[in-house]
């Protein structure tokens, strides 16, 4: 079974995201979804209400299948999360030019790491390349319009947090 593992803060997942995780499914057997409670990042949803918003927007508004993604938080490094679930790669998201610096040098480290963990990076569809979870923040903080961007369940929750 090919695992990968595609970590992230997701705060919170956004349609971005989502087609990233679509996309991994077709390569992978099974997705490990990790989301970070890194201590030195200001997290605005707590890491039991990413991993609610995560499992609920998976499972429940868009029907995924449990039996191929597995969501998870954790401290530690990645490489550890792709040692514990034997998988073989981890999943990077880019949506610009920009984002490829950090990500090549990240990805540049986890290999140092471990050799035989590959860094695979994929695009979100096109509509969805220039949606962040921080602009989705600052447009729903402002009273905008986010059922483009992010679930019904992630818009039910942003909602509650800036009422």
């Amino acid at each position: 079974m090919k695992t990968a593992v595609y970590p992230g803060t997701f705060d919170p997942i956004t349609y971005g995201h989502i087609d990233v995780i679509k996309k991994s499914l077709k390569m992978f057997d099974r997705l490990i979804v990790a989301t970070t409670d890194n201590t030195d990042k200001n997290y605005f949803f707590s890491i039991e209400e990413r991993l609610n918003i995560i499992n609920h927007s998976l499972f429940k508004d868009l029907k995924l299948s449990r039996k191929k993604i597995k969501v998870i938080s954790f401290d530690n490094l990645t490489i550890e999360l792709c040692k514990k679930y034997n998988a073989s790669a981890i999943i990077r998201g880019l949506r610009a030019v920009s984002d490829f610096e950090y990500e090549f040098q990240l990805a540049g480290m986890n290999k140092k790491l471990n050799s035989k963990i590959e860094t695979m990076f994929l695009m979100s569809d096109v509509e969805n390349q220039i949606i962040s979870s921080k602009f989705v923040k600052e447009i729903a903080n402002l009273g905008g319009n986010i059922d483009r961007f992010v679930t019904k369940y992630a818009v039910k929750m942003l909602r509650a947090k800036y009422q």
